[in-house]
């Protein structure tokens, strides 16, 4: 079965555009409660968190409507954390867990993810099965059958006593100044309210959450606030998260980055050495840098890349019993604490490799030297294939030959958006600007 409606990360689109809308959120949530709710009773039940976009209201009475018209019953959790998510499903017994979200995008966005009864993110298959059954429709449930729904107030404080205790026991931030910028979005009552109770001098911003500032000059995708924050106070490291804070970048105490990358670097080092990386492997996509899987192989241990998407990072980690993985994005995923990408989850992880090696953030977040690596995007009409192009064709096959030994070339579109995603890895600074420069071209020439 082919997948037409759900993209790499559930459904996502522009608000009230196609596939975005009220009545398709509805008729997802009926055909989701339908294969959930497959044996007639009413036992049945799904948590259902959002971030903070001002359509997210809209999309939860949606998919509420839609869920309870099969009997499903709904627990609202409101703003929390897409990893709060996955958690609560397992915790409250529920047989699916849906997020409303669309993460790093600008607030006009917005999407559905869908997690199973373990916690984990539905696979292509089950994602499949539900396309069809909204394809069909679906028989609502009999008016005596018809599901509840009902507000949680708890579900942020049960997810913030599960952050609390993956930190090491006996450890506290005390001393610690730290910097977290929460986008705007989902942790932004969650975020600093642990980290302040582990003991951090905390100094927030992206906290003041409106409906229309998500990611909005600020979090893991625009980290300029957070770096001069940083400056100004003289805070020791700062943490940005995303919209719904499953993604994070590191800053040490000058402003500089570390991206996901360095962070699994340096995760997947401690970890071998404390005999906690499972087959002395690390999970990332074909995306993260070549300087990365250069650096585990000087360790000893082995990078498994997988297609782009924290989803089949997961899979592969699930599929072969690895517990290390994530993107270059900020995806941390740590299968020993949470069942998906986590950005507060890794950043206190690195809060406490600075406490337990004595050491300044900048001392740990860069882990490796990176190989240069341009990425550009280009944007296409929905319908049109620019890949097909012969031109362009041509233009990727005669890059393949020039970079033969010397780099990489990664071509794609994107999962979430009509964009193709033009990737090179050259050490060559000069070819890496031809190859990028000259592919786009040929691809803007086919659009």
């Amino acid at each position: 079965m082919t997948r037409t409606l759900f993209g790499t990360d559930g459904v996502r689109g522009k608000a009230n555009s196609y596939p975005m809308t009220a009545d398709m959120a509805l008729r997802i949530g009926a055909a989701a409660g339908r294969y959930f709710r497959n044996d007639g009773s009413n036992g049945h039940r799904v948590v259902i968190g959002k971030d903070t976009r001002l359509s997210g209201y809209m999309f939860e009475n949606a998919l509420t409507a839609g869920l309870t018209s099969t009997g499903m019953n709904v627990l609202l959790l409101g703003p929390v954390p897409t990893p709060a998510v996955g958690l609560l499903t397992t915790s409250m017994r529920a047989d699916m867990g849906i997020m409303i979200s669309a993460s790093h995008n600008p607030h006009n966005d917005n999407g559905i993810k869908f997690f199973g009864p373990d916690g984990f993110k539905l696979s292509d298959a089950v994602e499949a099965e539900i396309e069809t059954l909204v394809a069909a429709g679906v028989e609502p449930a009999q008016a005596g059958n018809i599901g509840r729904a009902k507000r949680i107030d708890d579900g942020r404080f049960r997810y913030a006593e599960r952050l609390k205790a993956t930190f090491p026991a006996g450890m506290r931030l005390d001393g610690l100044k730290v910097v977290i910028d929460c986008a705007n979005g989902a942790a932004y009552r969650v975020a600093p309210e642990v980290l302040w109770e582990l003991g951090a001098t905390v100094i927030p911003v992206g906290v003041k959450p409106n409906g229309l500032n998500i990611n909005d000059g600020c979090g893991s995708t625009n980290t300029a606030l957070a770096a001069q924050t940083i400056r100004d106070t003289g805070a020791d490291v700062g943490i940005c998260l995303d919209g719904d804070a499953d993604r994070v970048m590191i800053l040490d105490e000058t402003g500089a980055v570390a991206d996901g990358d360095q962070i699994m670097a340096l995760m997947a080092g401690r970890w071998a050495d404390l005999g906690r990386l499972n087959q002395g492997t690390l999970v990332a996509t074909v995306m993260s840098n070549l300087g990365l899987e250069r650096y585990l192989q000087g360790r000893g241990l082995r990078l498994e890349r997988t297609a782009v998407g924290d989803r089949y990072v997961v899979e592969a980690m699930r599929a072969h019993g690895w517990n290390l993985g994530g993107e270059q994005s900020g995806h941390i995923v740590m299968t020993d604490y949470a069942t998906t990408g986590d950005g507060l989850l890794a950043g206190l992880q690195f809060l406490a490799a600075m406490i337990e090696t004595g050491q300044a953030a900048s001392a740990l977040r860069r882990q490796f030297e990176t190989v240069p690596q341009m990425l550009k995007n280009v944007r296409f009409a929905a319908g049109h294939d620019p890949l097909a192009d012969t031109a362009v064709c041509k233009a990727i096959a005669d890059a393949e030959a020039k970079l033969a030994g010397k780099g990489r070339l990664l071509i794609r579109k994107s999962g979430t958006e009509p964009l193709i995603r033009v990737m090179v890895e050259c050490e060559d600074d000069a070819l890496l600007s031809q190859i990028v420069n000259g592919i786009v071209a040929e691809v803007e020439a086919a659009v």
